[in-house]
């Protein structure tokens, strides 16, 4: 039967890895998801799984203890994984972010420090940008490092940190007097390690508790407590203060590839739970697959995981060449999410009253889709970035040149 979401040009080792996290996610995840999701539980035996697969370390390079895989690669993991809990995909997305930003900005004695140990799955990461009052606004951020001597000291209150209690290296940003004129110049990426679970895990820092959520659940989203918490210059990401926002950003960029993944593997199962119930369910004395109007949404829901799919591919692929992909990441973010969202709603409707019930998977999908909506940005963040970028390749030529 031939399948939705398929990748042309992928090498035989990619259609491996590709094959081998479906079929786990189809034999581990989906069958215990539902008891999981509900009981808001975290999913160790799963991510002993991952661990045990080398997902941990996909993307991070043989010479560091990684497979060296691709930004594709990893989005394809990421949509079979959100096929299976859209939350798994949570546990590994931001580790990834952090060790992607070691390799592209840290300093060789951080990447061999960090890096072997994150592709062992020994050390998870988190990254951490957002506070209570500033949403996408990252310039309003209030965290500050205050230069102590030979050392930092840093206070304030970060939010919506994903994996926050499993998590054991951290990557803060944070703001710092550099004495630049612009606020995006004095900001600075810390790197912090710490215990896992809850309470003070460190002098100075401490992790509440999980914030209770109406989806995403499983993964543990939490606060970042800093009070007079004390890092090392070698703890900047990069070993020079005020590059935070850049680095950051270049983080944002590859998570935006990584949401579009999530949202194209859940908007897959919503169809896949669809099309099946609808060939199963009667009405009127046949499949209510016969009914042209369920056929009707059927065919949007395909085509809508299908575009959303093939967007996702090419923002990865556009990053994979060395390319500035931040237009690419934001389309296929807004798209896939968006897409997301109403196949899922279709999915629901399709489903009926059964649909509201949590016997049904579906009813988990729809909880879970909204998070796509505001995740690594909100859409309307995506659209200002679309809209500049598009601007800025079809600027109007002076009429003195034209």
């Amino acid at each position: 039967m031939s399948r939705l979401a398929q990748t042309e040009g992928l090498t035989d080792v990619q259609r491996e890895i590709i094959a081998t996290v479906r079929e786990f996610a189809d034999r581990e995840i989906i069958p215990y998801a539902q008891e999981l999701e509900h009981a808001d539980e975290y999913p160790q035996r799963i991510v002993d799984g991952m661990r045990e697969l080398g997902l941990f370390g996909l993307t991070i390079p043989e010479e560091y203890g990684g497979l060296g895989e691709s930004l594709l690669t990893y989005a394809l993991v990421v949509e079979e994984i959100s096929r299976g809990w859209m939350s798994i995909s949570g546990i590994v997305n931001t580790h990834f972010i952090v060790a992607h930003m070691l390799l592209q900005h840290g300093t060789e004695e951080q990447r061999r420090r960090h890096l072997p140990r994150m592709a062992s799955g020994e050390l998870r990461g988190a990254f951490s940008m957002s506070e209570p009052g500033c949403g996408s606004d990252v310039s309003a951020i209030k965290t500050r490092a205050a230069r102590e001597g030979e050392a930092y000291v840093i206070g304030g209150q970060k939010m919506w940190v994903t994996n926050g209690g499993t998590a054991t290296l951290v990557a803060v940003l944070v703001k710092t007097d550099e004495g630049a004129d612009s606020v995006y110049r004095n900001m600075t990426t810390f790197l912090v390690e710490k215990r896992q679970g809850f309470g003070e895990v460190e002098p100075g820092l401490t992790v509440p508790g999980k914030i209770e959520k109406m989806g995403y659940k499983g993964v543990d989203t939490t606060e970042l407590l800093f009070d007079g918490y004390r890092a090392s210059p070698d703890q900047i990401l990069g070993g020079t203060p005020g590059r935070g926002f850049y680095q950051m950003m270049d983080g944002v960029e590859v998570g935006r590839v990584n949401v579009a993944a999530r949202g194209c593997g859940l908007a897959l199962r919503a169809f896949e739970l669809a099309i099946r119930y609808a060939q199963q369910r009667e009405t009127f004395g046949k499949p209510i697959a016969a009914h042209q109007a369920v056929q009707f949404r059927l065919a949007d829901m395909a085509t809508k995981v299908e575009a959303a799919h093939q967007m996702m591919v090419m923002a990865a692929r556009k990053k994979d060449s060395g390319q500035r992909n931040d237009l690419e990441a934001g389309m296929a973010k807004y798209l896939a999410s968006e897409y997301c969202r109403d196949v899922v709603e279709d999915s629901f409707r399709i489903h009926g009253g059964y649909g509201f019930s949590k016997e049904y998977e579906i009813e988990r999908l729809y909880r879970e889709a909204p998070m796509l909506l505001i995740g690594e940005g909100t859409a309307d963040i995506q659209r200002m970035i679309i809209g500049r970028r598009v601007l800025e390749n079809y600027k109007l030529q002076s009429s003195v040149n034209r």
